[in-house]
């Protein structure tokens, strides 16, 4: 698990390759993550944005971004915490990901950004 904390967004997140959903004949490795974003301040927030680097050792890189997560904008209250889980397909064995959600502090109406950890996606070893 990997973790990062920015104005008092606590993100971590935990990477799954998943062997069932992946073709290495045909260069097509997924993988699934684990999302927790704590909210450790005194005001709510709202995820309203996401923002993903993707980087596969082939070079490959991707830019995703959109509104919220999974079809969501969620509220999280002070102390409250918001788990999600999504997927990545790389066309190697081997990269990692990194980006960043924009928030909304309800109390001020600011917008900020709260950055996601670096996260690798490596095929484990006793797989290839």
């Amino acid at each position: 698990m990997v973790k990062v904390s920015t104005n008092n967004i606590e993100i971590s997140v935990n990477v799954s390759y998943l062997s069932e959903h992946s073709v290495p004949k045909e260069n097509h490795y997924f993988f699934i993550y684990f999302i927790k974003i704590k909210n450790t301040g005194k005001f709510s927030v709202q995820l309203l944005r996401r923002h993903w680097d993707i980087f596969d050792s082939n070079g490959e890189k991707r830019v995703v971004e959109g509104e919220g997560v999974i079809g969501e904008t969620p509220v999280i209250e002070p102390g409250e915490t918001y788990e999600y889980n999504s997927g990545c397909n790389l066309l190697s064995e081997i990269g990692y990901m990194k980006g960043y959600y924009t928030m909304l502090e309800l109390n001020s109406n600011m917008e900020f950004n709260a950055s996601i950890p670096k996260f690798e996606l490596i095929v484990p070893a006793k797989l290839n």
